[in-house]
């Protein structure tokens, strides 16, 4: 799944969303780019799950 994080705008805005994926899926591999604030996301957990946790973290994300 990928999402648009309009607030990821740095590595440590990267980090704390891997994180915070992490959290839900310790398993998720995530790849994170904040320059196009895309985040790229495999992981078994429901897309809801992610969502809530990226929101949480202070990412609300848009759906690609």
């Amino acid at each position: 799944m990928q999402f648009h994080l309009d607030d990821m705008t740095c590595g440590g805005c990267a980090r704390a969303v891997t994180k915070a994926i992490q959290a839900v899926d310790p398993q998720a591999t995530v790849v994170a780019d904040p320059p196009t604030h895309l985040v790229q996301v495999q992981t078994s957990a429901p897309e809801a799950q992610i969502v809530a946790a990226l929101r949480e973290a202070g990412f609300p994300p848009r759906t690609q």
